[in-house]
């Protein structure tokens, strides 16, 4: 990784492209530190430092801590990666979306399009809800029209910017830009919490006890990454045979061997996003509300909430991360099954003269890549599962909070392995550029 760096630095092309990225970064950081106009920060962080749930703590560690800051960019990328999952859905749900999305480079552009502005009608929403929600909490150090529309407008166009900037980095730097700018949000946190760790774990305990325990969050932060590049590189590869043409009594070309590459972890992080989502709603709606709930109710919100899992004190919420798990694997087969169609990819292969090797074309072929669609993605939904669920016994055993594990590993790496292979696919490029002059 470090020797593809290097080498690539010395491209003038690639090392532009990097310097700007890193200025549109370093625009968003500041961004993220400029409070809104009539905010009172103050109460805002007592507010939420209160909280008894979890529930936000997932939001704020994808906007990089502008939403406990409640700066301009509070909203920061969340309303758009919402809109992106809400339009991946409705593509496979809505036959003229599909039949769009199907047009190729044009269609694309009209659904990047719609996705523009569903994102920024959902900041809106978010805007409007979190600032009447909270301005009658204090949030606003005025609570009336003029600083209720100040505040929507501002966080609106906050999130709205930094969508802007992302589409930028996607078209004049490196990597996908709204990868990227999800990447920085998440490694911003990365110092507080290692300096948490390590007030926790290793100030003011003995030299034997503190090098231990180094070691062994070391130990187990490698061998997340590992099971992590695992899931994102991991490939099943399954051999296809396609046919020689005929034209006339000839025939062209020799039969050709190829494959269907199909990734371990098929779902990616939505699984997690979506199980995360569902069993924060009821507490996030409740805070918003003011309510801490009573009864049964109360007993329902504690088990939704991962701070009260894996806990001896109340092992009886930790049903709760039974429900996480189920959740996660129930979503891993979902999400696949609309974005894999193993029929279509049949088709399509009988259509190319195609064929998997013993295998008859047609539905036989779809019925074989199902079986094997099925096994891979329980075997990606046990990696995702213990990805995730490990930060929640690290909490519940020994209250350690680590932001960066769990959902944030997983993108932390596959933005970095995408951003470097792509990297290295423009280095290769300008390889051939430059044998072509020669």
């Amino acid at each position: 990784m470090i020797k593809t760096l290097r080498d690539a630095l010395r491209i003038k092309e690639i090392r532009e492209k990097l310097l700007y990225t890193l200025l549109m970064i370093i625009v968003i950081r500041i961004g993220c530190q400029m409070p809104v106009p009539g905010v009172n920060r103050e109460y805002f962080s007592e507010w939420f430092a209160a909280q008894t749930s979890d529930a936000f703590n997932f939001l704020d560690a994808f906007t990089g801590g502008s939403f406990l800051n409640m700066s301009l960019l509070a909203l920061n990328i969340t309303p758009y990666i919402t809109s992106s999952i809400i339009m991946q859905l409705l593509t496979i749900a809505i036959p003229a979306l599909e039949e769009m999305q199907k047009e190729g480079g044009e269609g694309r552009k009209k659904i990047a399009s719609i996705t523009r502005y569903v994102t920024v009608a959902l900041a809106l929403i978010e805007a409007l809800a979190m600032t009447i929600t909270f301005g009658n909490q204090n949030l606003l150090q005025k609570f009336n029209a003029l600083n209720v529309i100040t505040a929507v407008v501002a966080l609106t166009a906050g999130s709205a910017f930094v969508m802007w900037i992302g589409e930028r980095i996607t078209e004049k730097g490196i990597g996908n830009g709204i990868s990227i700018v999800l990447l920085v949000n998440i490694i911003s946190r990365i110092p507080q919490d290692l300096t948490t760790l390590f007030d926790q774990f290793v100030t003011g305990k003995r030299i034997a006890s503190a090098i231990l325990a180094v070691v062994i969050i070391l130990a187990l932060l490698v061998l997340m990454i590992m099971l992590v590049v695992l899931l994102n590189s991991g490939l099943r590869k399954i051999p296809v045979q396609y046919a020689r043409r005929s034209q006339g009594s000839s025939k062209i070309g020799g039969a050709a061997a190829s494959n269907i590459p199909i990734r371990i972890n098929t779902a990616g992080v939505i699984p997690i996003i979506f199980a995360s989502s569902i069993l924060q709603t009821p507490g996030i709606i409740s805070s918003l509300a003011g309510y801490k709930g009573t009864g049964a109710w109360s007993h329902i919100l504690h088990t939704l909430s991962s701070s009260y899992w894996v806990n001896k004190d109340y092992p009886i919420y930790s049903i709760g991360l039974l429900i996480y798990i189920v959740l996660v694997i129930v979503f891993a087969y979902f999400y696949t099954s609309i974005t894999f169609n193993p029929m279509e990819l049949a088709d399509n292969l009988k259509r190319s003269n195609g064929f998997i090797p013993g295998i008859r074309p047609g539905k036989p072929t779809s019925d074989y890549l199902t079986n094997i669609l099925n096994a891979i993605i329980f075997i990606g939904a046990v990696g995702l599962v213990i990805v995730g669920v490990l930060p929640y016994i690290f909490y519940g055993v020994f209250k350690a909070q680590v932001t960066f594990l769990g959902t944030s590993l997983i993108i932390i790496v596959s933005v970095i392995i995408e951003t470097l292979t792509q990297i290295e696919n423009m280095m290769q490029v300008r390889n051939y550029k430059g044998f072509l002059n020669q």
